[in-house]
């Protein structure tokens, strides 16, 4: 018994004096920077949606590849992946493009969540990613806020 006492407790203290070789990192710094429109089919309109990330570390992060989930008003309404390949040096930032889709059902379900008496002013919204791939693994990170939709905006299907 105090020989499997022992074993456990040095493999504590294994494990605990590795995880100090990695370090720590802080999270990544993620804003929405554009939205543009693409060609869309159907039932469907998609975007490219611009995302400024910005690395507060001093390690480079390699990624190879980015998935996007958006909710608006507690709902999804769009997702998009994409296989781009590339590099955020330390202390740096990058602007990466990552195409979404939003169905006509979504439109749907936001339109009649949002009941007669809610306005498109401050909408909560909540942008989940993440980053895959690279010497850190897959990097995931959230971005939370308010929007406003211009009250001229006119959305055709």
């Amino acid at each position: 018994m105090r020989r499997f006492l022992g074993l456990a407790l040095s493999l504590l203290l294994l494990s605990l004096s590795a995880c100090a070789l990695f370090p720590r990192h802080d999270p990544l710094n993620i804003n929405v920077v554009g939205i543009e429109p693409l060609p869309s089919q159907d039932l469907e309109v998609r975007f490219a949606v611009k995302l400024r990330v910005q690395n507060p570390n001093e390690a480079v992060i390699d990624y190879n590849g980015v998935a996007l989930d958006l909710e608006v008003n507690g709902r999804p309404l769009a997702s998009g992946v994409s296989d781009q390949a590339g590099s955020i040096g330390r202390f740096s930032e990058a602007v990466l493009v990552v195409p979404v889709s939003v169905s006509a059902f979504a439109v749907l379900r936001q339109t009649l969540g949002l009941g007669q008496t809610q306005s498109l002013d401050n909408l909560p919204y909540v942008l989940r990613g993440k980053l895959a791939g690279g010497a850190l693994g897959t990097l995931r990170f959230v971005d939370k806020g308010q929007l406003s939709l211009p009250k001229t905006a006119n959305f055709t299907w």
